[in-house]
């Protein structure tokens, strides 16, 4: 199946973590996902709070950085830890996809990090990646760990709001990335190693997982989709990893628009932000960077905005 070319741009350079903040140190997981390489920052989990300041990980370094609408860059929290993604709580606080450790929350301002979901049913995670809240409050996140089509044990879970934790999919070759649609009634999820975003349906009530298949297939690139993210009209927006490129879908998965890194192919993760929200920020990992174009439309409100 062919579609009509997506209209092609390229990002602009919003901010750079300075070298200032390069660590000197590397973490196991840096040693182990690139080895011989370094980098000020591998950034990842953009999420805006309410007063405009943009939230990445870095998990190279275990650490929590905050970008402010000046594009200035300051160490929120330095831990020991492997921070992969970063999702904001409306009433403040700040829970991270911990690659080593679990779910974790911090607090913005005393930069303080506390366990909140990490050894479920005394049983360790293999290494979860991304996290969203569904408006009701409800986080799913990603057990992704080393998973891929020669071992697909990817996991997907619902931590409710009443504090049960439900495993909705357990073969998953790879999961990362997720984001409700519009109407919440199905979730797509980046399937990474499999170059591929699922559409995972569920019966009523959200707790039993049906008819879930193939959205949109990839092809090409050095990884495959990462983050996504979603527009206000349910355009699905996918960072391409390892091709230096954000695409933008349709509702239906037709391809919109092409967004091209001016630099770097670790183009992982993204967030609307600015002032009408219409914005897209990119973390591209290679250059320690967060990217930004403007879109034709806003993103959908995200749980962290809401009253």
């Amino acid at each position: 199946m062919f579609f009509p070319p997506p209209k092609d741009t390229t990002a602009d350079l919003f901010a750079r973590v300075p070298a200032e903040l390069a660590p000197q140190s590397t973490s196991d997981w840096g040693k182990v996902q690139h080895p011989g390489k370094t980098f000020r920052a591998f950034l990842e989990g953009p999420s805006f709070d309410r007063d405009g300041n943009l939230y990445c990980v870095d998990i190279y370094h275990g650490r929590i950085l905050r970008c402010d609408a000046k594009g200035e860059f300051s160490v929120v929290a330095d831990y020991d830890g492997e921070p992969n993604g970063l999702k904001i709580h409306k009433d403040g606080r700040i829970f991270i996809a911990d690659h080593a450790r679990g779910i974790l929350v911090l607090d913005p301002v005393s930069g303080k990090i506390e366990d909140f979901l990490t050894r479920p049913g005394l049983e360790q995670f293999f290494g979860v990646n991304d996290l969203h809240f569904a408006s009701n409050g409800d986080l799913y996140f990603t057990d992704q760990g080393q998973s891929g089509l020669h071992a697909p044990y990817g996991r997907l879970f619902c931590r409710r709001t009443t504090g049960e934790l439900d495993c909705l999919i357990s073969n998953i070759p790879s999961p990362n990335g997720l984001v409700f649609n519009e109407t919440e009634e199905q979730l797509y999820l980046a399937v990474t190693r499999m170059n591929a975003v699922w559409r995972v349906r569920f019966l009523p009530g959200g707790r039993t997982v049906v008819k879930t298949g193939t959205f949109i297939q990839l092809s090409g690139g050095l990884a495959g989709p990462d983050g996504l993210a979603l527009g206000e009209g349910g355009e699905l927006i996918i960072g391409h990893m390892g091709l230096g490129t954000v695409w933008v879908m349709s509702r239906l998965g037709e391809p919109m628009i092409r967004i091209r890194s001016p630099e770097g192919l670790l183009t992982a993760n993204c967030a609307f932000g600015g002032p009408e929200g219409r914005h897209l920020y990119i973390t591209e990992a290679e250059t320690s960077s967060i990217l930004r174009v403007e879109l034709p439309f806003a993103g959908k409100t995200m749980f962290s905005h809401q009253d």
